[in-house]
């Protein structure tokens, strides 16, 4: 049931809603002004356009090429539909937080110096209004699942609750905060990696963050082999 709340609280994936199903109420209001030939053929092309979408599972390749099939007109409904979705909402972030924690600056300090929790800490620099950071939102809880153990814990500051701390990490918060999200490894209160890198001019030319790269580049299969070795 959470994903049906989710649905229809965030306008992003109302709107998609209302768009994709606004076909049927068309289909509908228009069946009984075309002629029996015409009504056999169009429910052959939909057919077609079912089996296609089953086949590409892709929604919106689907409603438009279905709706140049039908008429360009109703291409153009929803190409317009779609771009006006696009402009007006944003793509609510993965919620789901794994067995990572929400921290404050001062809650990360406090853990980081206190020294007595883990010796390593992962930590996941977003804010909800970055574009980017709401992309790769799930990838953090996910990895937090795999590697979470008593020597690596992961945690998730909000710099956009808490702009002022960035500074203190080192992090750039000009523009469209393309500098996020950030990923920094600490041992022990000291800083070990991070991704992207201090290099402002190159803040752009990181590769996009998958969990594939975080787990390479943090080196975290390592550091779950070496927990369950000194187990």
């Amino acid at each position: 049931m959470e994903w049906l709340n989710q649905m229809a609280s965030e306008p992003y994936y109302l709107s998609h809603f209302l768009t994709f199903f606004s076909y049927f109420i068309l289909r509908t209001s228009t069946t009984s002004l075309l002629s029996p030939h015409l009504t056999h053929h169009l429910l052959h092309r939909e057919i077609q356009a079912v089996l296609a979408f089953s086949v590409l599972a892709l929604l919106k390749v689907f409603l438009v090429a279905l709706a140049l099939v039908i008429d360009y007109h109703l291409a153009l409904w929803y190409l317009g539909a779609f771009f006006a979705i696009y402009i007006l909402t944003q793509q609510p972030a993965y919620q789901g937080l794994g067995t990572s924690s929400k921290l404050t600056p001062l809650q990360l300090e406090t853990l980081l110096t206190e020294g007595n929790i883990s010796r390593f800490w992962l930590v996941e620099f977003r804010a909800s209004c970055s574009p980017a950071s709401i992309c790769t939102s799930r990838c953090f809880p996910e990895l937090s699942i795999t590697y979470s153990n008593k020597n690596l814990s992961f945690g998730i500051v909000d710099l956009g609750l808490f702009p002022n701390a960035a500074e203190k990490f080192g992090i750039y918060l000009g523009g469209s905060m393309g500098q996020l999200p950030t990923y920094i490894l600490f041992e022990n209160a000291a800083e070990v990696a991070r991704i992207p890198q201090l290099d402002f001019e190159a803040k752009s030319s990181h590769p996009p963050i998958t969990k594939r790269l975080l787990s390479r580049y943090f080196e975290l299969d390592r550091h779950l082999l070496e927990y369950v070795k000194g187990k």
